[in-house]
C-alpha cells in the first residue's frame, strides 16, 4: 500500500513523460500499481484536487507562502506555463541565465518546495537553462496565465496572492529582482578640494516591458518602505542608500 504523496509524485513523473520503467526505478512502486494509477484518470482527478491548495472544496492558500510568493515573481519575470502532452498537464518553465548558477539552483529548489514530490529538471538553451516542471494544477497557482506575451495583457493578483504577497513582499521582490532585475555598482567623478576623486555607489534596477508587472514591484517595494523612482519607459530604479541597503538585506548581487 503506497501513500497519498508517492502516489501524486508517481502519477506527475508520468504525465512528465517517463516510462513507468523509469518512474519504477525513481519511486520503487510496482509498474502493475503506476499502471492501474495511469489508466484511472476520475480517481486520479479525486486525487490531485486534494493535493492541489486551490482545487480544494474549501481553497487554502500555499502551504510554503515564502516559496510560492518567490516563484510567483519568478514566473512573472522570466516564466512562462504551456500545456503538455499529457492530459491535463502542464509545464511551468522559468529562463535561468547561464551566468548566474546559483539562481538556477534556487530556483529549481523553489519550484520543489512548491510542489514537493515533483520532478524539476533542467533544459539547455542558448545562454540560458530552463528550469521546469510539470504538474495539473499550475493555472490553478498562477492564474495570470493565458496566450500571448504577459505584457500584451492585463497582469492582475488575485486576491488571495495579494494576501501571500502582503504578508511579507521581499520574497516575492527577490524573485522578480532575480528575474528581470540586477544589482550593479554605478560610479562618478567630483571635484573635492581641487581633486578628482571617484566614487561608487551600488543600485538596483528592474526592468520590464509589463506596465502591470512594473506597477506589482513598486506596490511591494512601497510594503516594505523602499524608495524607488522610474528611470526608462520600462525601468525602476532604487538607488538611495537606505533602501539599497534594505534590498541588500534579502537580495543582494546575482550568483
Amino acid at each position: 500500500m503506497y501513500d497519498l504523496a508517492t502516489r501524486l509524485a508517481a502519477l506527475e513523473l508520468i504525465a512528465g513523460g517517463l516510462s513507468l520503467n523509469d518512474v519504477s526505478r525513481r519511486t520503487g512502486v510496482s509498474r502493475a500499481a503506476l499502471r492501474a494509477w495511469r489508466d484511472s484518470p476520475a480517481d486520479d482527478a479525486r486525487l490531485t484536487a486534494r493535493s492541489c491548495c486551490r482545487c480544494a472544496d474549501s481553497p487554502r492558500q500555499p502551504a510554503d507562502p515564502v516559496a510560492y510568493a518567490q516563484l510567483l515573481g519568478l514566473y512573472l519575470g522570466d516564466g512562462c506555463i504551456s500545456k503538455a502532452r499529457a492530459k491535463n498537464v502542464w509545464v511551468l518553465r522559468i529562463s535561468c541565465d547561464d551566468h548566474w548558477p546559483g539562481l538556477q539552483d534556487e530556483c529549481a529548489a523553489t519550484i520543489a518546495r512548491v510542489v514537493p514530490g515533483n520532478r524539476v529538471s533542467r533544459v539547455q538553451r542558448p545562454g540560458c537553462h530552463q528550469v521546469q516542471a510539470w504538474s495539473s494544477h499550475w493555472p490553478c497557482l498562477f492564474p495570470q496565465h493565458g496566450q500571448g506575451m504577459k505584457h500584451d495583457r492585463r497582469i492582475e493578483l488575485d486576491p488571495w496572492q495579494i494576501e501571500v504577497v502582503v504578508a511579507d513582499p521581499r520574497p516575492f521582490v527577490r524573485g522578480l529582482i532575480h528575474s528581470d532585475g540586477c544589482r550593479v555598482t554605478n560610479w562618478t567623478v567630483a571635484t573635492v578640494g581641487g581633486q578628482r576623486k571617484r566614487y561608487e555607489y551600488p543600485r538596483y534596477f528592474f526592468s520590464n516591458r509589463s506596465e502591470d508587472i512594473l506597477g506589482l514591484y513598486t506596490w511591494a517595494l512601497d510594503l516594505l518602505g523602499i524608495a524607488w523612482r522610474r528611470n526608462g519607459r520600462w525601468s525602476v530604479s532604487v538607488a538611495r542608500r537606505e533602501a539599497v541597503a534594505a534590498l541588500d538585506a534579502f537580495v543582494g548581487p546575482k550568483y
